[in-house]
């Protein structure tokens, strides 16, 4: 694996993806050509990636489509997307993972974060259709920052970072703290000792990771470090019952409740975007961004990709629209949505 350089600012997705192989594509056949496209995985009839694709797609004038597909089963995924007609697909949960064995290469983000949620068609030298696993997941994270802070970089140069949670969202968070936003150390809060071990001896072997990973177990520990510019919550909305879940909570809350503050994105958004998370971090101070942006710029990214549009011509504001009715989210709720 290739060593990994931080703090490369807003990198080009689309044009970073061309490492890779060729265009797949030609103008006309984007805009003429009835192309699909898939989310896999499984249980996943409650997305919300078929509505917010859709959208995109059609105000951009694209007759494409995107579409579910439950299987827990490889072979189900690969006759998908090796048909004619597909031009990429989503990957979710529990295939993140294991599908990394089913393409033909890996974007550096993908092998820097061990998971794929994407996958896109480049041309071989030879002309053969190629297959790249990619991971937006933590585009996703840093353009929620970028997009709705303005100078939030400068303002987290140098500055530690706190992600609550030990899953694969967790990593991707790792990676794009680390990578964009200059975060000098990253603070790690779990409710499972375990998950954490697992993510800091994964970053350990991510040639170039310099990252200063730092499990944070008790209160007492937390009141003696800086706080964080960053907060990132990578866990379901779920009232903390066990033992390690209520222990996490009150180190996250050891945090929030200083006087200085920063701004938190709650990753978690269904089926209500404002979180007893989101609520806590508002409640106390700090500025609080919903898990539906990460969530957009994420889908964005996958989009540009397969369309092979730039990011920035894509209708975020639209996107952002069709969410809100889809969770019957209220102005009122959704002050700084």
């Amino acid at each position: 694996m290739a060593a990994v350089e931080p703090n490369t600012l807003e990198p080009n997705t689309l044009l970073d993806s061309y490492r890779y192989g060729f265009s797949t594509l030609n103008p006309q056949s984007v805009a003429s050509k009835s192309f699909k496209t898939y989310l896999f995985g499984y249980p996943i009839a409650h997305s919300l990636a078929p509505l917010v694709q859709s959208t995109l797609f059609k105000e951009l004038s694209v007759p494409w489509t995107y579409t579910l597909f439950e299987s827990l089963s490889a072979a189900d995924f690969l006759s998908k997307l090796k048909a004619a007609d597909c031009i990429g697909s989503a990957i979710t949960m529990p295939h993140k993972v294991t599908f990394v064995q089913h393409v033909d290469d890996l974007t550096h983000e993908a092998r820097a974060i061990g998971a794929i949620n994407t996958v896109f068609l480049r041309r071989g030298a030879d002309g053969s259709t190629r297959y790249i696993g990619t991971n937006t997941d933590c585009i996703g994270v840093r353009e929620a920052f970028l997009q709705n802070i303005p100078g939030i970089r400068a303002q987290s140069e140098g500055r530690p970072a706190l992600i609550i949670g030990g899953g694969g969202a967790c990593r991707a968070a790792v990676y794009s703290l680390w990578r964009w936003m200059g975060s000098s150390r990253i603070y790690l809060v779990n409710r499972l000792e375990s998950e954490v071990h697992a993510v800091i001896a994964h970053f350990e072997t991510v040639p170039g990771f310099a990252g200063d990973l730092v499990h944070v177990q008790t209160i007492e520990a937390a009141a003696e470090l800086e706080t964080p510019m960053l907060v990132v919550g990578c866990v379901p909305d779920l009232p903390p019952k066990e033992r390690g879940e209520i222990l996490a909570r009150d180190v996250a809350l050891t945090f929030l409740r200083r006087p200085e503050k920063g701004h938190v994105l709650e990753m978690a958004y269904h089926p209500n975007p404002i979180t007893a998370f989101y609520l806590l971090a508002r409640q106390n101070g700090w500025n609080v961004l919903p898990g539906t942006e990460a969530m957009i710029y994420q889908g964005i990214a996958q989009q540009s990709l397969w369309m092979e549009k730039p990011s920035d011509e894509f209708p975020v504001p639209e996107a952002r629209e069709v969410i809100k009715q889809a969770l019957k989210v209220t102005h009122e709720n959704t002050d700084g949505l």
